[in-house]
């Protein structure tokens, strides 16, 4: 046991003092009285010539002794040392992300992880321990570096906050391994409701990791996907969709509305059972570019995940140039693609040609490359994107394909046969979507720029032109394609992603208003093509303002593992290992209140003691 306040025994000096209280004699005053007979004892006491009196065997001195020495050892703070080394580093680190803001925990899972942490500090030893605080919320922040001032690390803790970001711990926890690595008694401590993944990379680094659980239980209810889609006869009618999700164990009512610009449209009620989801489907006609909006009106613990705000812009006709020698299949399939596309057909690219939105290059290399918008590039090898030389393929087999990127939405292909294809190696800017035995059938990814999809076969020599998921291929490859889908989708991201945005006649100066209505600066530098803003801790709509560039953007959470906010037992590091929540802190315990408890009940009892003997 140590002493924080080892002064406060100067005032175990009372302790005397209260003995000598009993120890001297009380003063008697002079009476008259009419016979002495009933007053010998007082008289045999009042002549002796000491001041003191014999110490008398009694409760309420043992009380009043024991009462200020409790005092005493409360104001002088003894602390149990439990299990803390006297040496080494300590890492703290704090989840900052949405679901630390859960009110199960009084007035939040943050606040409370927030004091532990400070009493955590607040138990290391005075010297030879230094701390270094992390706060992990849209982007690991170093609150403090290393140090062994506790008043430097209880104000860094104190200056922190929670924002609506998705859970990042994986970084801090990777910077955290790096500040311990190679360092002697060294321990990162995790203060967290655990709602985390990913952390498999760790099971083999030893990473010395305690972890401190915060919160009580789940009762939530938040949307984890949205999206908004235009009708492809009418680009005036717009279908949002939205899942909702309940991943606690009692079922939730409330009501869902959707919203335009702020003004609520329609109104549905829902009833979600335990660990289900819901699919929300609205419909509304949009004659601008608005906001679209779901709410869900529901008491739970966690009221960032009940509202996603969509910005949704009216379809622009898409402009689409075919280069070919002759193809009806894919003509075909590109005038189908959807009201929005305006075909031009032509043999080359020559100099002069208007920009298009998209480019298809149909078994031709064109003299003159594209110089903007997104190019599908089928059976076309351009020597900027694949080496040379490459042997080809005969009857290469599907072995498989990637279902969920947009290209191969709602597209099979189990009966395609391809008689010959290219075989390249897949470079670093692409993705391999379809894969042979040897080599990649399509490939998608970005080059300067701009978004490019590879088919490493001709469309003639093969099936896939008569099969029913090639136009639907060729319907989703001009929308990803479309440099106009690809800037809507920048106007949703998720809190703490960075905001990217081309600039037109841009200024000097941006302004970027935020969702609470305050505004930041944004310094651009000469010639800037590009804005980029990293400030989006805060999920709701920003406004990016600069020259004739004026633009609004929505940050949403839309994340299953923050709505999922049960507070985890253990952190899982995969099949290697798993780490078990502390049942305390154990930073060093102090024992001033039971001390101090002690002493108010030991006040009361002598207090009893006292009127009931008189």
């Amino acid at each position: 046991m140590t002493f924080l306040a080892p002064a406060a025994f100067l005032f175990a000096l009372a302790l005397p003092v209260v003995l000598a209280m009993y120890l001297l004699k009380r003063r008697r005053t002079s009476r008259v009285v009419p016979s002495l007979r009933v007053w010998e004892r007082f008289l045999a006491e009042s002549r002796a010539n000491s001041p003191f009196q014999k110490l008398r065997r009694q409760l309420l001195l043992l009380l009043q002794l024991l009462f200020v020495a409790l005092l005493v050892f409360a104001l002088a703070r003894p602390r149990l040392q439990g299990w803390v080394r006297k040496t080494g580093l300590r890492i703290l680190v704090l989840d900052a992300s949405a679901s630390m803001q859960s009110t199960d925990e009084k007035p939040s899972r943050f606040a409370r992880a927030r004091a532990e942490a400070m009493a955590f500090v607040d138990a290391l030893p005075a010297s030879g321990v230094q701390a270094v605080v992390l706060v992990a919320g849209a982007s690991t922040e170093v609150r403090q570096a290393a140090t062994s001032d506790r008043t430097a690390l209880r104000r860094a803790l104190e200056g922190a906050s929670a924002d609506d970001s998705p859970n990042r711990l994986t970084d801090a926890l990777a910077i955290a391994e790096t500040l311990v690595r190679n360092v002697k008694d060294a321990e990162v401590h995790l203060f967290s409701d655990g709602a985390v993944g990913g952390l498999e990379a760790f099971a083999t680094r030893d990473l010395p990791l305690v972890y401190h659980r915060v919160g009580q239980r789940v009762r939530n209810v938040g949307i984890v996907r949205m999206e908004v889609r235009s009708d492809p006869e009418d680009p005036r009618r717009r279908s949002v969709f939205a899942v909702v999700r309940n991943p606690g164990p009692e079922s939730i009512a409330g009501v869902a509305d959707l919203l335009l610009d702020g003004a609520v449209l329609e109104s549905r009620p829902f009833d979600i059972a335990s660990t289900n989801a819901l699919a929300l489907s609205f419909s509304l006609l949009q004659e601008r570019d608005a906001v679209v909006s779901v709410r869900l009106a529901v008491e739970d613990d966690l009221a960032v995940d009940n509202e996603v705000r969509w910005v949704s812009r009216l379809p622009q006709p898409v402009k689409v140039r075919l280069v070919t020698k002759g193809n009806r299949f894919l003509e075909k399939a590109l005038r189908a693609a959807g009201p929005r596309v305006r075909l031009e057909v032509v043999p080359d690219i020559a100099p002069g040609m208007d920009d298009v939105s998209v480019t298809v290059l149909d078994d031709v290399l064109p003299g003159l490359w594209p110089k903007s918008g997104g190019v599908l590039a089928i059976h076309a090898v351009p020597p900027a994107w694949f080496p040379a030389g490459s042997t080809p393929l005969e009857s290469p087999a599907v072995i498989d394909w990637r279902g969920t990127h947009p290209l191969l939405r709602f597209v099979g292909f189990d009966t395609v046969q391809v008689a010959r294809a290219e075989s390249v190696a897949t470079p670093p800017w692409a993705e391999s979507l379809i894969d042979s035995q040897r080599s990649s059938l399509l490939m998608a990814g970005e080059v300067g720029g701009n978004r490019v999809a590879w088919v490493g076969f001709d469309l003639i020599q093969s099936t896939w032109p008569l099969r029913v998921g090639f136009p639907i291929f060729v319907a989703n490859a001009v929308e990803w394609l479309d440099p106009e889908t690809r800037r809507d989708a920048g106007l949703q991201i998720r809190p703490g992603d960075a905001f990217r945005w081309p600039l037109d006649n841009a200024g000097t100066q941006a302004r970027i208003v935020l969702p609470d209505a305050s505004s930041e600066s944004v310094p651009l530098g000469s010639g800037a093509t590009e804005v980029v803003f990293a400030g989006t801790g805060r999920q709701g709509l920003y406004r990016f303002e600069s020259g004739t560039n004026v633009v609004t953007f929505a940050a949403n959470l839309l994340d299953p593992q923050e709505t999922d906010s049960r507070p985890a037992e253990s952190l899982d590091l995969g099949k290697r290992g798993r780490v078990e929540a502390a049942e305390e802190v154990r930073g060093g315990q102090e024992l001033w209140r039971w001390f101090g408890v002690s002493a108010l009940v030991l006040l009361m009892l002598e207090w009893w003691w006292f009127h009931r003997r008189t």
